[in-house]
């Protein structure tokens, strides 16, 4: 059980790190979240406020991860224009 979870855990980090390495819009959506967390103490007023402040940044973080993989399985499927792949890339990158 606990093998299974630490698993999990390094093949998570695998791909966060993956999207970092080659994915210009999560670079950028990191830097937002890096900047969150830095200006939570300053702009929010509760803990409760800085939290809010830092989980939006993360929510948006997690939608890209979302989306990087869906473009990366249609174009493992095929990398030839389809108006079916341009659709699915389409709503995935309108989160």
């Amino acid at each position: 059980m606990l093998q299974s979870i630490l698993n999990a855990a390094r093949n998570s980090l695998a791909g966060v790190a993956a999207a970092a390495r080659n994915e210009g819009s999560f670079q950028v959506e990191a830097g937002g979240v890096r900047r969150a967390s830095a200006a939570g103490p300053v702009v929010g007023g509760t803990g409760v406020e800085r939290a809010l402040l830092v989980s939006s940044v993360l929510i948006v973080l997690c939608a890209e991860l979302v989306n990087t993989a869906l473009e990366a399985a249609v174009d493992r499927i095929s990398l030839e224009m389809h108006p079916l792949a341009k659709r699915a890339k389409d709503i995935g990158s309108a989160r």
